[in-house]
């Protein structure tokens, strides 16, 4: 009788969880969206470097614009390449599911998928921000004491986040995210077979726009970990992000401010 009463009890406190305050899957992933994406439109200049066995192959830098959309809550992004010289001034655009990619030398736009690489490891829909809770329901998988990117032992929710739409970058993500502070540590990415596509640990927080935000991300080949690719944030700032850029007939008279 014992025994049934201290099972009914757990089975009542597994329902009431959330009514006491336990945080849900999705609202560990919401948190973790905020500590990495502000709430307000912003710039960035991202630094993307890939190395292969240990020595640098190409870099490319970005300028990032991104503004929340009000009536989705996901984020609506134009992204102008600013090095090499060979780029500058190409732009992507990233509004709603639609991904636009102009070259001012042709005057032509081009739909672009977001699972696309664009220099490395780093795909389209790594650059872009996103809102990963509106996009992937989450299921919690347990917690575990793991090494981040910087070898120190964070005690981790693990998700598996599953995509709602057939549109987003990765189909499964499995993702680990500081139990005490919502920061997101590690990423693993797969494929709709089920293969691993590549990891990605988030690191180097430091203090922008009012949070501890990871400055750098570092993405290591599924198949090959001595194939790496790093991004590095800098030049955050907060600003107005027009509607009119975020217009893919606007894309020709882009100017950078």
């Amino acid at each position: 009788m014992k025994k049934q009463c201290i099972s009914l009890l757990r089975m009542l406190a597994a329902g009431l969880g959330p009514a006491f305050g336990a945080p849900t899957a999705q609202d560990i992933l919401a948190a973790s969206d905020a500590v990495r994406n502000p709430d307000f439109s912003f710039g960035l200049t991202n630094t993307l470097i890939e190395y292969r066995n240990g020595q640098q192959t190409d870099t490319s830098t970005l300028a990032i614009y991104s503004k929340a959309d009000t009536s989705g809550g996901q984020y609506r992004n134009l992204v102008r390449f600013v090095a090499p010289a060979r780029d500058a001034n190409k732009l992507m655009l990233y509004s709603g599911k639609d991904l636009w990619f102009f070259d001012p030398g042709s005057k032509a736009s081009i739909r672009l998928s977001p699972q696309q690489r664009l220099l490395g490891q780093a795909s389209n829909g790594d650059v872009v921000t996103v809102n990963l809770a509106k996009d992937y329901q989450a299921t919690l998988e347990g917690e575990e004491d793991m090494q981040d990117g910087e070898r120190k032992t964070r005690r981790c929710y693990r998700l598996t986040l599953s995509a709602q739409t057939n549109d987003v970058s990765y189909p499964r993500i499995e993702l680990w995210i500081d139990t005490g502070n919502s920061q997101p540590i590690k990423a693993r990415y797969f494929a709709d077979s089920g293969q691993l596509l590549k990891t990605a640990y988030f690191r180097r927080y430091q203090r922008q726009l009012g949070q501890e935000r990871p400055t750098e991300t570092v993405i290591i080949d599924g198949l090959d970990p001595q194939w790496v690719t790093v991004m590095r944030f800098s030049d955050w700032a907060k600003r107005e992000v027009p509607d009119a850029w975020l217009q893919r007939d606007y894309l020709p008279r882009f100017k950078p401010e």
